[in-house]
């Protein structure tokens, strides 16, 4: 006997999908529980429906804020059909819910993996990276699970996200895709520079300004839209006594961020060591409409003061 359209896993999927798009989340979660027994109960193999179903329930679980039910489904879906891209990103999404931030960090890269053009991936990782410094400091990358790679199979796969979700993913895709007529680095980009950049204030904390030099200049050879990183270079510069230098990455620290009063400072000390007292009196006296009670900005004003004099 053929069961009805509403009985049978299609119908019981689409049923799920109107619940989702209503709103209907739990009621959603249940029908694609119906549609997963269904299946089961077919004694068939197919892996590819079965993880749609267990995907679609974890958006459902996610909505409604069960993390951890929403983690088990993407496991589940994940282990049926490897590298699927829904999956992942909810998962992704819940552990970042639960504050699991490393695990969070793997799943969005996997997805960037398959697909770097991915908005709420790319975002995603920013946000993770951020939360990652701030919760384990410079060597964070470190203490990260493995990250698996992804094979050349899995790459672009969108065949296994329903309809409703192929469009949400088409417009993360025209986000990014907006973007970046906007900004070239890619977010991917942006986050390697920032690593690159945190390796080298250690590495002035620890009076290696070479080596710094390098960590900051391979930073920029991912993203040059960062002002400090410019800024934290110039230093560099200046106490290795390469005035020249110094002036260039301030000017360039200047002209993505116009206040940034440690450009202005720094630049102005190396005017001052080019005996350029002019140029540096004209960078303090910036500084100071910025922050008027900067004490060394004051101070250095009274000594560019006396070689103008």
């Amino acid at each position: 006997m053929v069961p009805k359209l509403a009985d049978s896993v299609e119908g019981l999927r689409a049923a799920g999908n109107q619940s989702f798009r209503n709103g209907q989340f739990a009621e959603a979660a249940g029908l694609y529980s119906r549609a997963l027994r269904a299946l089961q109960a077919q004694g068939c193999s197919n892996p590819e429906e079965e993880s749609i179903l267990f995907s679609n329930r974890a958006a459902c679980h996610l909505k409604d804020g069960n993390c951890r039910d929403c983690i088990k489904d993407c496991t589940s879906a994940l282990a049926l059909i490897p590298f699927s891209m829904k999956p992942l990103l909810r998962r992704a999404s819940a552990y970042e819910a639960l504050e699991k931030y490393p695990l969070a960090y793997v799943d969005y890269k996997t997805v960037l993996q398959i697909d770097d053009k991915v908005a709420s991936a790319l975002e995603g990782i920013n946000r993770m990276t951020k939360a990652l410094v701030d919760s384990l400091g410079p060597q964070w990358r470190l203490k990260l699970p493995s990250i698996p790679l992804v094979p050349v199979s899995a790459q672009k796969r969108w065949d296994f996200s329903p309809p409703e979700y192929q469009k949400e993913i088409a417009k993360s895709k025209f986000k990014e895709t907006t973007t970046a007529k906007t900004t070239v680095p890619s977010a991917g980009d942006v986050e390697r520079a920032r690593a690159l950049k945190e390796e080298g204030n250690e590495l002035v904390k620890k009076g290696n300004h070479k080596k710094a030099i390098e960590k900051y200049s391979e930073s920029l050879s991912f993203s040059d839209m960062e002002s400090t990183t410019y800024s934290n270079r110039a230093l560099c510069h200046l106490v290795l006594k390469q005035y020249k230098e110094a002036v260039k990455d301030c000017t360039e620290a200047l002209r993505l961020d116009g206040k940034n009063v440690k450009a202005f400072y720094r630049r102005a000390q190396a005017y001052k060591a080019l005996k350029d007292y002019k140029s540096s009196f004209e960078d303090i006296s910036s500084l100071l409409q910025l922050e008027p009670r900067n004490v060394p900005a004051q101070r250095l004003r009274q000594e560019v003061n006396q070689s103008l004099n």
